[in-house]
């Protein structure tokens, strides 16, 4: 893995295991235990043979359940510095898990957290972003998307891949974790969002029926399924325990 892209996700949630069960059921992941030390509960969430991320208790009891996700940084120390040159923040300095890597708690100039991880072990073969179970899209939403999007080419090297315009709702800008690629798309938040947040788009087959097995295990839809660009289906969701997720599908 080469790329200064996302390659690990992560649900902080107020119950494991109805999490476990409720993804397990919606897009097929195998939940499997990890110690990473510390005495902290954490399950690995595996697509296939293929690792996606994990779920772990809320760090604090004032923090609402979210997903976030994990950029690839061989020099955590020097990508920190980087960041708050940029107008960052870290909220948490790099820090070692024994076995797994240093990582660090960010957020971009419009205060969008995500994670960094220097990871420790053998490189890892290029993650399948079109198999089933793992993410296929990310999105931002911002504050100011032609900002947002500088400050993650000047960190990360991704790259601009076009603009849609969306009419009442803004540009969508695409971008690319590496030339030539689409990799997600960033747009300014809607009024009634009250921070800029990322949000991870999971790859199931079928939309409809996906968003049928959301509502079943008492998940929520909140928007769609709904048609995008190029031909695939979307839906936006909250799990039960409040975290906001996506699914994505080729077909209906």
């Amino acid at each position: 893995m080469h790329a200064k892209s996302f390659f690990w996700y992560e649900l902080m949630t107020t119950d494991m295991k109805a999490a476990e069960a409720f993804y397990a059921a919606v897009i097929g992941w195998t939940p499997q235990s990890f110690d990473p030390g510390g005495g902290m509960p954490y399950t690995v969430i595996n697509a296939g043979d293929r690792g996606v991320g994990g779920i772990m208790p809320l760090p604090q009891a004032d923090l609402p359940p979210a997903w976030v996700g994990y950029v690839y940084t061989p020099d955590i120390d020097a990508a920190c510095e980087s960041l708050e040159k940029a107008g960052g923040k870290v909220h948490r300095p790099p820090t070692g898990i024994p076995t797994v890597g240093r990582f660090a708690v960010v957020s971009d100039p419009q205060g969008a957290m995500f994670m960094l991880l220097a990871p420790q072990g053998p490189e890892q073969p290029p993650v399948d972003r079109t198999a089933r179970g793992q993410v296929g899209w990310h999105e931002l939403y911002t504050s100011d998307w032609r900002a947002a999007r500088d400050f993650y080419s000047g960190q990360f090297g991704w790259t601009a891949e076009g603009e849609f315009d969306m009419g009442a709702m803004g540009t969508y800008a695409l971008f690319g974790f590496e030339p030539g690629t689409q990799s997600g798309g960033m747009m300014n938040k809607p009024d009634q969002m009250p921070t800029p947040a990322w949000q991870f788009y999971f790859n199931v087959e079928g939309v409809d029926a996906a968003a049928a097995r959301v509502t079943a295990h008492g998940g929520t839809v909140l928007m769609g399924p709904m048609e995008v660009p190029g031909g695939s289906w979307v839906v936006q969701c909250q799990d039960p325990q409040g975290a906001h997720f996506a699914l994505l599908s080729a077909a209906r």
